[in-house]
């Protein structure tokens, strides 16, 4: 198998936009940076919240240069592969590698609902355009297909899947593919509202939405989770939960975003048909945003209250 060390919180960075929404590249590259000095252990480049499918073909090279450029290898870069054909993924995995990205985070082809046989089809023919190391993205609430545990064991014969980021709500997934398919792939947490539940569980790593506005806490929760302490992992994750429910929303994007701009660290603009938030929606999250800011366990706020 490809040899990776991928574990830890893994943020899925945001793409920054100029006011005439445009790609604000040094934006982009400063939320970035500003993660990884933070403490994060590696990156997602154009996930879902790097709104992949808003982005034009020669954006998304753009962007994945600029933030394996920012990053100059501190931590792992991996990309995600979002694209509506298998042809369109493959290219974009063989450009990944030659940029100078360190994995790819792969989905299933957009829109397109596969059969089960269609999705290891496609997934065989990503795998095979680059050799990069591949975290498979299973997503069924949001793509409307998942990747069984049978396609899994299937699949294991391809050396470069490695790792699989796993936001079905059920944790008993993950369980059931450590069961099925022992260490055979790295296992990531998906979905922030069931994080701490999935390292529990096995899972080596949180790949994380709010953690972009967050970050001192995501990684606080991580570390006391590493460190055994599982009373203060809980305490920090009562805390976090109802920004961690926002991930588990359609409207998850513009949430963290917003969430983002509240603590001062990106801008809340979205590319349609994506737009901001607006009315009772938006007076609530910035008011959960704001209590959370308030009440913080682990960063500035709390250092203050221990003075």
């Amino acid at each position: 198998m490809s040899a990776i060390d991928w574990k830890g919180v893994f943020p899925a960075a945001t793409t920054q936009f100029a006011e005439d929404f445009s790609v604000d590249i040094p934006a982009t590259q400063t939320v970035v940076d500003n993660l990884v000095r933070d403490g994060v252990h590696g990156i997602i480049a154009m996930g879902t919240c790097g709104e992949n499918n808003s982005l034009k073909a020669e954006e998304k090279r753009a962007v994945l240069k600029a933030i394996v450029e920012i990053v100059a290898g501190r931590v792992p870069v991996i990309t995600g592969v979002s694209e509506l054909t298998t042809d369109l993924a493959e290219a974009y995995a063989r450009d990944a590698e030659a940029i100078g990205a360190d994995g790819l985070m792969l989905l299933p082809a957009m829109v397109y609902v596969p059969t089960e046989a269609e999705l290891e089809a496609h997934i065989r023919q990503v795998a095979a355009a680059s050799r990069l190391p591949i975290m498979l993205y299973n997503n069924p609430p949001a793509y409307r297909v998942s990747i069984s545990v049978e396609t899994l064991k299937r699949l294991s014969d391809v050396k470069t899947l490695v790792a699989v980021k796993e936001s079905a709500p059920d944790t008993r997934r993950i369980t059931d593919i450590l069961n099925a398919c022992g260490e055979r792939y790295a296992v990531f947490a998906g979905l922030d509202d069931v994080a701490l539940e999935g390292l529990l569980m096995g899972a080596v790593g949180w790949v994380s939405g709010l953690t972009s506005a967050f970050p001192e806490e995501s990684i606080g929760l991580w570390d006391a989770y590493v460190a055994g302490d599982i009373k203060r992992a809980r305490d920090i994750y009562r805390w976090f939960m109802p920004l961690l429910h926002l991930d588990a929303e359609h409207d998850l994007v513009q949430s963290i975003k917003l969430a983002e701009s509240l603590m001062k660290r990106g801008s809340e603009r979205v590319r349609m048909p994506r737009m901001p938030l607006v009315g009772a929606r938006r007076d609530e999250v910035v008011r959960m945003v704001e209590t959370a800011r308030d009440t913080r366990p682990v960063g500035a706020r709390a250092a203050e209250l221990a003075e």
